[in-house]
């Protein structure tokens, strides 16, 4: 299992806009192969820069899996009007979550 790890920056003025946009091309996501669960949600000390966390059960899944398809090109289509710039996309290794925090 891995993370994606997206974030998001949307233009002032347009957070609520986006979260309606985002809701609206949700279901291309969650019907996705390899679809974990994801969280949504903005930063507390820059609240137009939207977190996607996003589970996959590998990274094939998002990458070249959900990224090539038709479906990720509706979802990207349905919110780049929102950003302010190109979001940045990372993932990392589910397990990590698995360990206490110290």
């Amino acid at each position: 299992m891995i993370y994606e790890i997206a974030l998001l920056p949307v233009h002032i003025g347009k957070t609520e806009a986006f979260r309606q946009a985002f809701a609206e091309v949700e279901p291309l996501l969650r019907r996705a192969k390899g679809y974990g669960g994801h969280l949504l949600a903005p930063g507390i000390e820059t609240p137009e820069v939207f977190n996607l966390i996003v589970r996959w059960q590998s990274l094939e899944d998002h990458t070249p899996g959900f990224e090539a398809s038709e479906d990720h090109r509706l979802f990207m289509l349905g919110l780049e009007e929102y950003f302010a710039e190109e979001p940045k996309v990372y993932h990392i290794e589910g397990g990590a979550f698995a360990q206490p925090f110290n």
